[in-house]
Order: structure tokens, then C-alpha cells, then sequence
């Protein structure tokens, strides 16, 4: 019966230091360094305004720099392909406005 005991009192103490030294998992801190917001339309038009007021809001929320690029072409294909093929880490973001016929 002794051995039962200590066997579960050791099991008890395993289980009560065991997170003393488990590793801290702590998250890290986004964004550290500027963000692009890929605007699929050229500049100048209404698409391009409402990317830069959008990424204004953002910049006021985030505390980063925004970088807006236009890339024009293909009614925005050539723009939100560059996003895809951007690097999966949440730095470059595509904005895609529907076409509201104001841009042509």
C-alpha cells in the first residue's frame, strides 16, 4: 500500500513542477517592419484614393508604415498576382476594389 502512495505522491509533485519548466510560448510582435498594400489599379482614380485612406486608417491602428503600390493592367489580374506570388508572411496585402465603372 506504501508503494502505491509514493508512487502517487511523486506522480502529484511531477505534475505540480512540470510547468516550471515548460517553455514559454509568447507571440510575436506584428508588424516589425513596413507593410505593402498592392493597389491592382493605376494611380490617380477612385480605387486608388479609397487604397490610400484605407491604408491611412491602418497606419493610425498598426503604427507601421503602409506602402501603397499601384500596379495597373489587366483590369487589376497583373496587380493581384503579384500579391499571390508575394511572400506568405503578411506583409504585402492586395486590394481589390470591385470596378464600379467610375475607373474607366
Amino acid at each position: 500500500m506504501s508503494m502505491a502512495r509514493r508512487a502517487l505522491l511523486q506522480l502529484a509533485g511531477a505534475a505540480v513542477t512540470a510547468p516550471a519548466f515548460s517553455r514559454v510560448a509568447r507571440a510575436q510582435t506584428y508588424p516589425t517592419r513596413p507593410i505593402t498594400m498592392i493597389v491592382p489599379f493605376v494611380a490617380g482614380g477612385p480605387t486608388s484614393v479609397l487604397g490610400r485612406v484605407v491604408a491611412e486608417r491602418m497606419r493610425g491602428s498598426l503604427g507601421q508604415v503602409i506602402i501603397i503600390e499601384n500596379v495597373g493592367g489587366a483590369d487589376g489580374t497583373i496587380g493581384v498576382g503579384r500579391a499571390a506570388r508575394a511572400r506568405p508572411d503578411g506583409y504585402t496585402l492586395a486590394r481589390r476594389f470591385f470596378n464600379t465603372g467610375l475607373q474607366r
